[in-house]
């Protein structure tokens, strides 16, 4: 029994359809250039291993990822002293998988489970055009799906437009939201909007906020202020913090992360258009480097194609059968 044998895929075989899909050109560039890289290899020998080295970094795994899946794979190697190409590729999904479930404690961030916190508030951060707000309004589909009460609030009240983009998803969700007017204290419409949720008994608000560039200290300040804010009116709210991340911008998404975590307490990532993009890879590093777990990811545009992250068939859709 391999390693990966010992999960279920959570999911359906719909939601794989629709994950291998998206994965197509992640999975065609890594794999085309891990075959080429080991044709006619009867060994694992050092040069080999310090090609796989430069294939995983070239695949926006990272560089710190993928020295610890060397490193790990070395040791194997030398443990069991001959090991063939073929055996290689199946260390390779094993040391990808490792990595992935050390950073998660095995629940499901399924929209369907039981929430901890009534309401149960979600504060979702990122750059502009990461498709921050469009995974609101899918998260917020996918709830009320469940049979959840949500709630939004349009704390972006800076980015021209922000605030008529997550009218138009709540429109599409059939989820009202709370605004103010362009300009507004980001911070206010939050305390609005929990404090309408507490008042409607809403299970689930979800806080849109800024998202100027990452590099202003500005916006972190901002953010810490809309948490202090939200915690005087629900205690230990926001109870998740949302990262989201544009997976086909490979590194620089990992730069993204790493601002973001020093200031802000991530408590989950989601990766975007995945669908549209060779960089899967991202997806690995980001995930194993900074020890926060991939609880979704983006594989299309519809309200349906945002899904709950699923290791197992994530790896089987990046190596294919």
């Amino acid at each position: 029994m391999g390693f990966l044998d010992r999960f279920t895929n959570r999911n359906t075989d719909e939601e794989q359809e629709k994950l291998d899909k998206g994965m197509d050109k992640t999975r065609s560039s890594f794999m085309g250039k891990l075959n080429r890289l080991v044709r006619g290899k009867d060994t694992v020998d050092a040069a080999l291993l310090d090609d796989l080295e430069e294939l995983l970094v070239t695949s926006d795994v990272g560089v710190d990822t993928t020295l610890d899946i060397i490193d790990h794979i070395e040791e194997r190697v030398a443990r069991d002293q001959y090991v063939s190409t073929e055996e290689l590729n199946a260390m390779i999904r094993e040391e990808i998988a490792m990595l992935m479930l050390d950073t998660e404690d095995e629940r499901p961030a399924d929209f369907d489970a039981e929430l901890p916190n009534k309401p149960h508030v979600v504060m979702v951060v990122g750059v502009n055009g990461v498709g921050k707000t469009t995974t609101i309004g899918k998260m917020a589909h996918r709830y009320k799906q469940a049979g959840k009460s949500v709630l939004m609030g349009a704390g972006d009240t800076f980015r021209a437009a922000a605030i008529e983009q997550l009218e138009i998803w709540s429109e599409r969700a059939d989820v009202p939201m709370i605004k103010q007017k362009h300009g507004s204290d980001p911070a206010a419409v939050a305390f609005d909007t929990i404090e309408a949720a507490v008042a409607r008994d809403s299970d689930v608000v979800l806080i849109d906020t800024a998202g100027r560039l990452h590099t202003k200290g500005g916006l972190m300040d901002e953010l810490s202020k809309m948490k202090r804010i939200m915690s005087r009116k629900v205690p230990d709210a926001p109870h998740e913090v949302l990262l989201v991340l544009d997976a086909s911008t490979g590194q620089n998404a990992i730069r993204q992360a790493e601002e973001f975590t020093k200031s802000v307490d991530v408590t989950g990532l989601a990766l975007t258009k995945l669908d549209g993009t060779a960089k899967g890879g991202v997806v690995i590093g980001v995930s194993h480097q900074f020890q926060v777990p991939v609880k979704y990811i983006g594989v299309g545009e519809g309200l349906d194609d945002l899904q709950v992250f699923d290791r197992k068939g994530f790896v089987e859709a990046l190596f294919g059968e």
